[in-house]
């Protein structure tokens, strides 16, 4: 009797403490883009801007971001598995800059009112965002799937971002 087996080019390992810590500060470091909104208040200002008819309610934009910001730490997380910054240079600098002008975002939009300064953001987080996610397909195909939800909310922002700012001259 024959027993099939199957082999796989890279074994799925159980992540080692170092791995768990790094899993965690990547985490953390993702998480914290939401800690601009802290620091930021948009009283009467968002509310009483022209909206498009397709805006979201309120309540969604907390927990979407919660998962995205899980997903791109999870990400990055498996990125810096293949070889830390060592080797996966390019990938994580370019996700630290899209980080970046993700964090850029809410202060621009929200706390300086500047939709037009936050719209020319966006666009470069995008930018930023696409290449990321095209280096992170190549070291890590579920690394770069994690992504595209990111990715496709970031496009949706950002035409909302444009029509706001059309919207409100």
């Amino acid at each position: 009797m024959s027993t099939l087996t199957r082999t796989t080019d890279k074994t799925i390992s159980a992540p080692t403490d170092h791995q768990v810590i790094a899993l965690v500060g990547w985490l953390v470091l993702c998480l914290s883009t939401s800690g601009t909104a802290v620091f930021v208040s948009t009283g009467d200002w968002y509310a009483q801007l022209q909206k498009p008819p397709w805006n979201p309610p309120a309540w969604i934009f907390g927990p979407v971001w919660t998962l995205l910001y899980i997903m791109m730490g999870v990400a990055a997380w498996l990125v810096w598995r293949e070889g830390g910054w060592k080797t996966q240079t390019l990938p994580l600098a370019l996700f630290l800059l899209q980080w970046l002008l993700n964090v850029l975002w809410t202060p621009l939009f929200f706390g300086a009112h500047r939709a037009g300064v936050a719209f020319a953001d966006i666009l470069m987080l995008w930018l930023a965002l696409a290449a990321t996610v095209v280096c992170f397909f190549r070291v890590s195909p579920r690394a770069g799937a994690l992504l595209l939800p990111y990715l496709a909310w970031v496009s949706f922002a950002s035409v909302l971002n444009l029509a706001i700012w059309r919207l409100n001259p």
